[in-house]
């Protein structure tokens, strides 16, 4: 990460929220954007990534990938293809990777990659690093809030891509 890198803290309350997220963010993304998505099992990447899906006006359902490794979904509106990928259960690296042919679909579609953290970087100088985590201590919800939902959210713009590129859009109130 750079100083030029763009970055947002972001607290997300619930499923809606994160699915809000996801929809606040995909007017941000353009062709060639490659998203990484980080947080443990329940955190919400799916969740996030439907909302991109429903705002990019994607075809088809956005459900985890996790036995079927990618799914494109076309656009219906003539922007970019979504390829929502799951590399949980990928070990090999970008070679692993390179299989799915990420690198020829990059260009005209908005990749997301669950679980991509350390294994495909390499696709792109530029990408928006989606990290989730559980709220913790100070950052912990109101009491009226469900405490399970409570989710951190750091999206960070990696590369000149995303130089100067303002995130505070994705902010709740």
């Amino acid at each position: 990460m750079s100083t030029t890198d763009a970055i947002a803290h972001v607290t997300v309350k619930s499923p809606d929220q994160m699915r809000e997220l996801g929809r606040r963010l995909a007017p941000l993304l353009r062709p060639g954007d490659l998203v990484l998505l980080t947080g443990e099992l329940g955190a919400g990447k799916t969740t996030l990534t439907r909302g991109l899906g429903e705002a990019l006006g994607v075809r088809g359902d956005v459900t985890s990938p996790t036995f079927v490794i990618a799914r494109v979904h076309p656009s219906l509106t003539g922007g970019p293809a979504l390829v929502h990928v799951d590399a949980y259960r990928l070990g090999g690296g970008l070679d692993e990777m390179e299989d799915l042919d990420l690198d020829v679909s990059l260009p005209e579609s908005v990749v997301v990659v669950e679980w991509g953290e350390g294994k495909v970087e390499e696709l792109s100088e530029d990408r928006l690093h989606v990290v989730i985590g559980r709220a913790m201590g100070a950052a912990a919800p109101h009491p009226e809030d469900d405490v399970d939902d409570v989710r951190e959210v750091t999206v960070t713009g990696v590369g000149p891509r995303w130089s100067g590129t303002e995130l505070d859009g994705l902010l709740f109130a």
